[in-house]
């Protein structure tokens, strides 16, 4: 099944997505997928897009791909550590990255697999972190270098409006780990590798995670990615998990901000 938020007459609204349809949801899925009843409907051509859920906490590994770990010279991490992203980042399918004026040098796309959890979790087995997850996106985790080495903190560099795209929905039946994931800009491929191929997986991070913090309904992890790749305005960035599907987003240079008259 897929589930998506579509923006209808200027309102945020869920849905499932049924081919060329989006089936519009009186409620959540997360809440209760199964006697989630269906109030109308509209057709995928021509629909907003917004991020596929909004998470009350936004969860991100770091290095976890061991080809990206040796490109950075980094350490091969003992255990799993999570970090932490901004909401306001966040950006749907086919809606626009802007890239600040001020930002200089490399600007660039990391493509992730993205857990959307869907029930409560403290202290999970094994087992029971495999179980509390809803489904499955795509993510792009777009970050300014120069900002990530200038500042003592990744605000700037990876929480500015529209640096997180994430979509287009929520899959739920998938193996996900058993996917590929593909980076492409203006078609071109620019990385493809075995989503699996990480050092810890998504339940290994559930499990160290619930041992100190409590996980909830809508929840996002963000698995990391094995490469990246330079971006400029005019590009467009599309980031494809086979079985889930492709996010796509044009990057623009960001407009001047209007001037005022007192």
């Amino acid at each position: 099944m897929r589930y998506a938020r579509v923006e209808v007459g200027g309102c945020a609204r869920w849905g499932r997505v049924a081919g060329d349809t989006v089936e519009l949801l009186s409620a959540s899925p997360l809440e209760s997928p199964s006697r989630t009843p269906v109030t109308g409907a509209v057709p995928v051509a021509g629909v907003r897009w917004l991020p596929p859920v909004l998470p009350p906490v936004f969860y991100a590994v770091g290095f976890n791909y061991p080809r990206h770990i040796a490109h950075a010279g980094a350490g091969t991490p003992g255990r799993p550590e999570i970090g932490y992203r901004a909401n306001n980042a966040l950006t749907g399918h086919r809606s626009p990255i802007l890239k600040p004026r001020e930002v200089t040098g490399r600007f660039e796309a990391e493509p992730e697999l993205v857990a959307v959890i869907g029930t409560t979790l403290r202290h999970a087995s094994y087992d029971q972190a495999r179980a509390g997850i809803f489904g499955w996106t795509i993510g792009n985790d777009v970050s300014a270098r120069t900002w990530q080495h200038q500042d003592r903190t990744l605000w700037r560099a990876k929480n500015s409006d529209t640096f997180k795209p994430m979509g287009p929905w929520i899959e739920t039946d998938v193996d996900a780990l058993a996917q590929t994931t593909t980076l492409r800009v203006g078609g071109e491929v620019r990385a493809e590798f075995p989503t699996g191929d990480m050092v810890f997986d998504p339940y290994d991070y559930i499990v160290e995670m619930s041992r100190r913090l409590t996980l909830h309904p809508g929840d996002v992890l963000w698995m990391g990615a094995e490469s990246t790749c330079r971006l400029e305005p005019g590009d467009t960035v599309d980031v494809e998990i086979s079985g889930i599907g492709v996010l796509s987003n044009p990057v623009r240079l960001e407009e001047p901000p209007e001037r005022t008259h007192p």
